[in-house]
Protein backbone atom coordinates (compact mmCIF):
# COMPACT_ATOMS: atom_id res chain seq x y z
CA UNK A 1 0.00 0.00 0.00
CA UNK A 2 1.10 3.15 -0.94
CA UNK A 3 0.74 5.69 2.23
CA UNK A 4 2.11 8.94 0.10
CA UNK A 5 -1.48 8.66 -1.92
CA UNK A 6 -4.29 11.37 -1.64
CA UNK A 7 -7.46 9.51 -1.53
CA UNK A 8 -10.70 10.78 -2.03
CA UNK A 9 -14.05 8.68 -0.48
CA UNK A 10 -16.92 8.11 -3.03
CA UNK A 11 -20.01 11.18 -2.50
CA UNK A 12 -22.13 7.39 -2.83
CA UNK A 13 -20.23 6.56 0.54
CA UNK A 14 -22.42 6.87 3.60
CA UNK A 15 -21.52 7.36 7.61
CA UNK A 16 -23.37 4.33 7.81
CA UNK A 17 -20.90 1.81 6.89
CA UNK A 18 -22.26 0.85 3.80
CA UNK A 19 -20.11 0.22 0.17
CA UNK A 20 -17.76 2.43 0.64
CA UNK A 21 -14.99 2.93 -1.81
CA UNK A 22 -12.01 5.20 -1.95
CA UNK A 23 -9.56 5.69 -4.84
CA UNK A 24 -6.09 7.73 -5.64
CA UNK A 25 -4.73 8.66 -9.09
CA UNK A 26 -1.00 8.51 -10.03
CA UNK A 27 0.02 9.61 -13.29
CA UNK A 28 -0.69 6.05 -14.67
CA UNK A 29 -2.87 4.02 -12.28
CA UNK A 30 -5.38 4.65 -10.61
CA UNK A 31 -5.85 2.66 -6.59
CA UNK A 32 -8.92 1.51 -4.80
CA UNK A 33 -9.49 0.15 -1.56
CA UNK A 34 -12.34 -0.38 0.87
CA UNK A 35 -12.77 2.86 3.29
CA UNK A 36 -13.69 1.11 5.92
CA UNK A 37 -10.01 -1.15 5.23
CA UNK A 38 -7.69 0.96 4.79
CA UNK A 39 -4.81 -1.52 5.45
CA UNK A 40 -6.65 -4.38 3.01
CA UNK A 41 -5.21 -4.81 -0.22
CA UNK A 42 -5.70 -2.34 -2.98
CA UNK A 43 -6.86 -2.32 -6.62
CA UNK A 44 -5.16 -1.04 -9.16
CA UNK A 45 -6.10 -0.78 -12.56
CA UNK A 46 -4.34 1.26 -15.13
CA UNK A 47 -5.58 5.40 -15.52
CA UNK A 48 -6.67 4.67 -19.18
CA UNK A 49 -9.11 1.89 -18.17
CA UNK A 50 -10.65 3.70 -15.04
CA UNK A 51 -11.53 6.80 -17.51
CA UNK A 52 -13.12 4.04 -19.90
CA UNK A 53 -15.12 2.00 -16.96
CA UNK A 54 -16.76 5.74 -15.50
CA UNK A 55 -17.51 6.67 -18.69
CA UNK A 56 -19.51 3.60 -19.39
CA UNK A 57 -20.82 3.67 -15.49
CA UNK A 58 -22.33 7.44 -15.74
CA UNK A 59 -26.08 7.84 -16.42
CA UNK A 60 -27.20 8.18 -19.99
CA UNK A 61 -23.70 6.73 -21.31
Amino acid sequence: MNDELKWFKSSYSDSEGGACVEVATSPTTVHIRDSKLTNSPELTVPALAWSAFASAVQPGA
